[in-house]
């Protein structure tokens, strides 16, 4: 197990060259592929995007600008303000709103959106930041609001914990936010190996690597809609 403290995660300084944590030196942004997560493809194909688009946690913005691509309508944001402005610079051309946002707050933004994407957002935070989190998307969408998830799997040959989830608890703590799971299946994301050997190797992590020598970590790829609170109390 890791003695890291992922809550504690500089990520500013990924995206500026720096430490993720202490004693954790990246050569890159880790999760950065140059393109979009493979699994968001596949949600993008199954119709799981439709009207406002929320990218949250967008990081280098890939995945916003495939979205965006194929004709929705997206805001991206993510806390830290150097990814947005990487973002906004890999993605021009395209037309997305970004933002430096806290995701467990979203102010300003509710009821909003009809279709979110977490891409590997959920996993980063503690547990109270969790559950904010899940309810500051609830406020931020509209009733009949879809939810796709990539989060890290709490499975053999899956990153450590905290920062991996167990299937029970990530379920429960949507289902205390009002939102109700349809889907729920394992899949993979992908990484660049090379920007955490270290991390890799005190982590005692042994990640699977693809046929172009990217990290491919377990994750739950999750489809959840949005339940009215009121009803669902009822």
């Amino acid at each position: 197990m890791s003695s890291y403290d992922f809550t504690q995660a500089d990520f500013n300084a990924v995206y500026e060259g720096g430490e993720l944590l202490p004693g954790a030196a990246i050569r890159s942004v880790p999760w950065d592929i140059g393109e979009v997560q493979p699994a968001v493809v596949e949600m993008e194909r199954a119709g799981r995007f439709r009207g406002a688009v929320l990218d949250v946690g967008c990081g280098p913005g890939d995945n916003a600008a495939f979205l965006a691509g194929r004709g929705h309508r997206v805001t991206a944001v993510d806390a830290a303000s150097a990814a947005i402005e990487m973002a906004r610079e890999r993605t021009k051309g395209f037309d997305i709103e970004f933002a430096v946002v806290d995701a467990t707050i979203l102010d300003g933004f509710e009821g909003c959106f009809d279709s979110v994407l977490d891409s590997a957002l959920y996993h980063t935070l503690d547990p109270v930041g969790r559950h904010s989190y899940l309810a500051a998307l609830h406020r931020a969408t509209r009733p009949r609001a879809m939810l796709s998830m990539l989060c890290f799997a709490d499975v053999p040959g899956g990153m450590p914990t905290p920062l991996s989830v167990p299937e029970f608890d990530l379920r429960s703590a949507l289902a205390a936010a009002h939102w109700d799971v349809t889907y729920f299946s394992l899949g993979a994301f992908y990484g660049v190996a090379t920007s955490m050997e270290k991390f890799f190797e005190k982590a005692g992590t042994h990640p699977e690597l693809d046929e172009k020598g990217r990290t491919r970590l377990p994750v739950w790829l999750v489809h959840a809609d949005r339940l009215d609170a009121e009803a669902a109390a009822s």
